[in-house]
């Protein structure tokens, strides 16, 4: 079985982020960069497949010079190859020419099923596994929390508010994967040393015969508003603190 896993490198939840003072992106200064924790659910669900039915697993990317480590992450979990896609002009790519850029390499290459996040936790978009089917002109099934593969085609679950699809689609397909898929395994230390000899395939646009179509940009970026201050209501009265916690929900927070 050949899968493919798509992977984005994203800031940490954990790390800081500014904005640059002119508004046109975040200062990566002491940004701490991982995999996608979506597209480790992806990743994941790969290797199991692979251990299942056998096969390999080929982990597809687009990014910057650092995404490497991105890349080399799924490696050292168990991932067979990858290819890397790293080329200035993607700079500012938007999920169209994202997934465009993703659809040129996976068509080299022989796929029975495509994995993907459900949306990165940096832009939140949640379109480039959709746009990348569409430009596959195979199936997708989105939000995917169990998957069964059963000869040419899969049964998945998908959450819905109040219940769940099942859903069975044929392959070859898109999947994206949600939270609940799996438990990510951590990479060992027999599967970093390996990882060092896995061949990652680099490519630029003009290897895949992609040009720069971007159908929509950032204009901006800018910061939340700072939150006002909470008020903390001091005394020993609990009825005259009720009394006046009651006063500003109302008249203050509009809350009441």
């Amino acid at each position: 079985m050949n899968i493919v896993a798509c992977i984005k490198q994203v800031p940490n939840t954990d790390t800081t982020i500014r904005v640059k003072p002119d508004g046109s992106g975040i200062d990566e200064t002491g940004i701490e960069w991982v995999m996608n924790p979506y597209d480790e659910f992806g990743v994941e669900e790969a290797l199991r497949m692979k251990e299942k039915f056998g096969g390999e697993v080929t982990i597809v990317s687009l990014g910057p010079a650092r995404a490497i480590n991105a890349i080399r992450t799924a490696l050292a979990m168990g991932a067979d190859k990858a290819i890397y896609i790293n080329d200035p002009v993607f700079d500012g790519a938007d999920a169209y020419m994202t997934a465009t850029a993703l659809a040129a390499a996976i068509k080299t290459i022989p796929y029975d099923i495509i994995l993907c996040g459900q949306r990165a936790i940096d832009d939140d978009s949640g379109q480039v596994g959709a746009i990348l089917a569409a430009l596959l002109d195979i199936p997708q099934v989105t939000f995917v929390t169990k998957i069964d593969v059963e000869g040419n085609s899969i049964k998945v679950v998908r959450p819905v508010e109040g219940a769940q699809l099942l859903i069975e689609s044929p392959l070859p397909c898109v999947v994206t994967a949600d939270k609940g898929l799996n438990e990510p395994r951590f990479a060992s230390l027999p599967g970093i040393l390996k990882s060092r000899k896995k061949p990652v395939e680099v490519n630029d646009a003009a290897a895949l015969g992609v040009t720069m179509d971007v159908k929509a940009k950032v204009l901006r970026i800018m910061a939340p508003p700072a939150k006002p201050p909470g008020k903390i209501i001091s005394g020993d009265d609990p009825a005259a603190k009720a009394k006046e916690l009651v006063k500003l929900l109302r008249e203050e927070a509009k809350a009441i």
